[in-house]
C-alpha cells in the first residue's frame, strides 16, 4: 500500500484504551491513537498542561499501542498530546510494500501520519525497541519534524552478546522465542506485563504472521549507529534509556548507541517491557527529558 495513503487511512484517531466501533476505515487500521486531544462530545479540549507539545510514541516489534495503555495515560494525565499510531503490519494496519520495509520506509510512513493529522510542530518522538529504530530513523531523516528523542530499550546498536564479531543477527529465531519468554516470565510485574502485550501480539501474529516476520528479519539486523552520531552533531537532543534486565537488548547495544549519541544514557530496573510495568516511572523520564531538551519548562513539569 502506498505510504501517504497508508497514513492517512490511519489517522482517524481514538483515545488509548477506548476503541470506538463507530469511526473506521474498514479494517482494524483504527487502533492508532491519540491522547488528551479532547472530548469533543464535552464541546471543549481537556486542559493542556505540556504546553501543547505534541509527543509521537512508536511501539515495540509484534504489539501495538494499546499494549502501552498505562503508560500513555500517564502522559495524557501530565497533559500531553499523545499519538500512537499502529505501525504497519500490527493491529490492522496494512503492512509496507517490500521495498519500503525497512526503517526509512516506517520513517517515511510516520512522518506522512503526523502530515495526515496535520502535526505542523516538532514532536517529541518516544520509541521502545523496534520503535525506538524508527524514532531514530524519523529524527535522523525528518529532522524539522523532531524537538527531541527518547529511546527506551532500542535496538539499533547493533552488538547484542559481549564485545566482539557476534551481533544480533546471529541470534536465531528459536533463540529469539526463548529470550522472549525468559525476559516476560522473569519480570516480577509480569501479571502486568504479559496481558498487555499478549493482547496485541497474539491477534497480530494470527493475522499477519509474515509482516512480523519481515520486520523482524531487519530489526534484528538494525545498525543505527551512524544515524544516532549524526543526530548528536547536528545538535538534537537524544535521551537513551536501558533496563537492567533486559534480555532481547542486551547492554552492549544500548553502550554502543550511548557512545554514538555522545550521551551517558541512564539504567532502570526491570524487563524490556518495563515501561508497561512502571508507567509513572516511563512519564517521569519523557517529561524530564523534554525539559532537559527546553521544550518543556521545568515549573511545568514539576506541577504535574
Amino acid at each position: 500500500m502506498n505510504l501517504a495513503l497508508s497514513a492517512r487511512a490511519l489517522a482517524q484517531v481514538v483515545p488509548v484504551g477506548r476503541r470506538s466501533r463507530d469511526v473506521g476505515t474498514g479494517s482494524a487500521a483504527v487502533d492508532a491513537a491519540v491522547v488528551d486531544a479532547g472530548d469533543p462530545a464535552a464541546g471543549a479540549p481537556a486542559p493542556r498542561r505540556c504546553g501543547d507539545m505534541p509527543v509521537l510514541f512508536l511501539h515495540g516489534w509484534a504489539v501495538g499501542p494499546h499494549s502501552y495503555g498505562a503508560p500513555l495515560a500517564q502522559l495524557r494525565d501530565f497533559g500531553c498530546d499523545v499519538f500512537a499510531p499502529a505501525q504497519p503490519g500490527f493491529g490492522g494496519t496494512p503492512s509496507l510494500d517490500g521495498g519500503d520495509c525497512s526503517f526509512g520506509g516506517y520513517a517515511r510512513w510516520a512522518a506522512d501520519y503526523l502530515d495526515a493529522l496535520g502535526v505542523d510542530r516538532p514532536v517529541t518522538v518516544v520509541g521502545h525497541s523496534f520503535g525506538g529504530g524508527v524514532a531514530i530513523q524519523l529524527a535522523h531523516d525528518q529532522r524539522h519534524r523532531v524537538a527531541n528523542v527518547v529511546l527506551c530499550n532500542a535496538v539499533g546498536g547493533f552488538p547484542w552478546a559481549a564485545p566482539g564479531p557476534a551481533t544480533i543477527a546471529d541470534r536465531p529465531w528459536w533463540q529469539w522465542g526463548r529470550v522472549i519468554g525468559a525476559d516476560l516470565l522473569a519480570a516480577p510485574s509480569a501479571i502486568r506485563v504479559l496481558p498487555a502485550l499478549l493482547g496485541e501480539a497474539v491477534p497480530n501474529l494470527v493475522s499477519n504472521p509474515l509482516a512480523m516476520w519481515r520486520v523482524g528479519e531487519f530489526v534484528r539486523r538494525a545498525h543505527l549507529l551512524e544515524e544516532v552520531a549524526a543526530l548528536g552533531e547536528a545538535g538534537v537532543p537524544v535521551t537513551l534509556v536501558w533496563s537492567d534486565r533486559d534480555r532481547l537488548v542486551p547492554h552492549a547495544g544500548f553502550s554502543a548507541l550511548c557512545r554514538a549519541a555522545s550521551v551517558d544514557g541512564e539504567v532502570v530496573p526491570g524487563g524490556h517491557s518495563w515501561l508497561i510495568a512502571e508507567p509513572r516511572r516511563f512519564a517521569d523520564v519523557v517529561l524530564r527529558a523534554m525539559v532537559e531538551a527546553g521544550v518543556l519548562d521545568a515549573a511545568l513539569a514539576a506541577a504535574s
